[in-house]
């Protein structure tokens, strides 16, 4: 088995540091993804937070996600952070989760080749991008 980490309840978080990110936007996005209302309550609404749960995150980082693919087929990774600037924001992150928090934070290794196991209890997976003004999609499965 490879370093890195595991949980049980809570949200896999794969994060894309882009060029241009800072220090406010690790925080922001952290704060964000505590607060957000996407675990069930007793009538199976969406309506409580990771904090309220009790829930863990798992944080690995995933350039891939910043991959511009207007042109052609093959994406482009110009728009992601170089490692040197990235691997800070990605810590930044991951403390924020903590100083937020959340009961237990576990990493990836930045960087390196993961195989990372998922077992998404639920449809919804959501994607957010703090440069589009807070907007989420959500992607039903």
């Amino acid at each position: 088995m490879t370093p890195g980490g595991s949980i049980g309840h809570g949200l896999c978080v794969l994060l894309g540091v882009a060029a241009g990110d800072d220090d406010a936007d690790a925080t922001r996005l952290a704060e964000k993804v505590v607060r957000l209302r996407i675990f069930e309550n007793d009538d199976g609404k969406f309506d409580h937070s990771l904090l309220q749960v009790g829930g863990a995150a798992l944080v690995v980082s995933q350039f891939t996600l910043i991959a511009d693919i207007a042109k052609g087929t093959k994406p482009s990774f110009s728009g992601a952070a170089r490692p040197e600037l990235a691997e800070p924001l990605y810590a930044r992150f991951v403390a924020a989760l903590r100083d937020a928090g959340v009961p237990k934070v576990e990493t990836g290794v930045f960087g390196a080749k993961m195989q990372v196991e998922l077992v998404n209890d639920g449809p919804v997976t959501l994607v957010l991008d703090h440069r589009a003004g807070g907007r989420a999609r959500r992607e039903e499965q």
